[in-house]
């Protein structure tokens, strides 16, 4: 079984969270790749924010990427209840290998990173699903003991519950993927 865990973060949130859903598909036997979608701020932008994280350990990955994996698994941070534009103009772009056929049956999921309690992270992870549904994925969604509440500062790190939500994410999609394929 292979998976991609494909992502865009600016902070440094969502790069932590792909990788524990990652390591959650990994204790299911799958073969796990995590990559990025291309940055499309303009660097002076970026680097008016001390937050921003430009450099980031995951290589950048590309549309054709997504034929190659029995499942994908797209993160991204909320942004007024959408996911990150980055995210989408990498997913506008998978229109061909979706009227190939390349996407479908494959399994698929998503996630997402609300700066708040009240950061859109539903609306923003439908608008995900969505794009999957669209390209013909099987869409499996969070156990639902996976849910995790937000801190009220705006300042939200992983707790303990989001990284074993994010792993049992990971492998319940795997394990999915599995027996789909079998």
């Amino acid at each position: 079984m292979k998976i991609l865990v494909l992502y865009y973060s600016a902070f440094g949130y969502v790069t932590i969270m792909a990788n524990e859903v990652a390591e959650g598909a990994r204790s299911a036997g799958a073969s796990v790749d995590i990559k990025r979608v291309p940055e499309t701020l303009a660097a002076a932008s970026a680097q008016g924010d001390h937050l921003f994280q430009p450099d980031q350990s995951a290589s950048m990955a590309t549309v054709d990427d997504l034929a190659n994996y029995d499942a994908i698994i797209v993160g991204s941070p909320t942004r007024f209840g959408r996911p990150a534009s980055q995210m989408a103009a990498f997913l506008d772009q998978a229109g061909d290998l979706a009227r190939q056929g390349a996407l479908s049956g494959k399994v698929g999921g998503a996630f997402t990173s609300p700066s708040s309690q009240y950061g859109g992270q539903e609306t923003a992870s439908m608008s995900l699903l969505t794009n999957l549904l669209h390209f013909g994925m099987i869409v499996v969604g969070p156990p639902f003991s996976a849910a995790t509440m937000a801190d009220t500062e705006g300042q939200r790190h992983p707790s303990p519950q989001d990284l074993e939500g994010a792993r049992r994410y990971g492998r319940s999609i795997s394990l999915t993927a599995q027996r789909l394929s079998g």
